[in-house]
């Protein structure tokens, strides 16, 4: 229980839409879906924003201009969206595993489909570590029902594909701390995020519970330099700042809807934060006192 001063609140701004042009009408619009929800913000290094659009296979690209183009459309269900030091766009997808981008030729491929005797549940949400390890949640249906999601790792270099723990109820956004000794993970229906010690040596030991949330499960995170972690909080309309200690530090609100469900740090100090508000097709922008973290593809 914490008892101190309330986090200081940081407003947020709409930063741009999805256009007319680009929102289904309601006959091509799945029954029961919404007509666009994005989710994985990530930025290139020219400053280019790409997202992805869940229920119709989206990926969109938003330039520094705010022009909207869609680059590719593929039958899937994207997610998480992150972009290697190579150029090459990773996405989460929750049908078919980690997928790979070709963006000049437009189409959406395989890249992990699961092992030789299992399939993913259903991949949400990747990032890559600074050696160019790539860490992704396996979240599919479960829950406090069933906690056996999973957070995976890929090597590269030995094309080794590693399951690091399979006792998540519903494993979602992922974030390192600074020195990569760590590795925070959304728990969406525990309503908190984790704390997992990771080491080489001696695997994944000793599991804690880093921030406990109410009434709603978190979705994506991020991290500053100076190692403090936000924490989307969808059907709130928040993100939360809280210390590497985990004391609340900030509160962004959002100006447009409750689904704020990911985020990316951009601009040229990376102190712009910008968060997608997901059910209203929206980009929001806050202006944070921490620059964020290097993603690994700026590095």
């Amino acid at each position: 229980m914490y008892f101190g001063p309330p986090p200081k609140v940081i407003p947020t701004e709409i930063w741009s839409t999805v256009p007319d042009n680009l929102r289904f009408a309601a006959p091509k619009a799945k029954k029961g879906k919404p007509k666009v929800f994005l989710e994985g913000p990530s930025f290139d290094r020219a400053g280019n924003l790409y997202c992805v659009d869940i229920p119709f296979g989206r990926i969109f690209k938003i330039t520094p201009q705010k022009e909207w183009s869609v680059v590719a459309e593929y039958d899937g269900e994207p997610n998480g969206l992150k972009i290697h030091k190579d150029g090459r766009i990773f996405i989460a997808d929750h049908h078919h595993g980690i997928m790979l981008l070709d963006e000049k030729r437009g189409i959406v491929e395989p890249f992990l489909e699961g092992t030789t005797k299992d399939r993913f549940k259903g991949t949400n949400d990747l990032i890559f570590a600074k050696n160019g390890d790539l860490y992704f949640t396996d979240q599919g249906g479960t829950g406090l029902h069933d906690p056996t999601g999973r957070v995976y790792r890929y090597r590269f270099e030995s094309d080794r594909l590693e399951c690091l723990i399979d006792t998540i109820p519903s494993p979602n956004g992922l974030v390192f701390n600074v020195r990569e000794t760590e590795l925070f993970v959304a728990v969406t229906r525990a309503n908190a995020v984790w704390r997992i010690p990771l080491s080489d040596k001696h695997g994944v030991s000793k599991v804690g519970l880093f921030v406990q949330l109410f009434s709603a499960g978190p979705d994506g995170l991020a991290l500053d330099e100076d190692g403090n972690v936000l924490i989307t909080h969808p059907g709130h309309g928040i993100i939360w700042v809280y210390s590497k200690r985990g004391v609340p530090l900030y509160q962004v609100q959002s100006c447009g809807g409750d689904a704020t469900t990911n985020l990316a740090f951009g601009g040229e100090d990376r102190k712009t934060l910008y968060i997608v508000d997901s059910r209203a097709s929206n980009i929001l922008t806050a202006q944070m006192p921490v620059a964020g973290k290097m993603m690994y593809s700026h590095a």
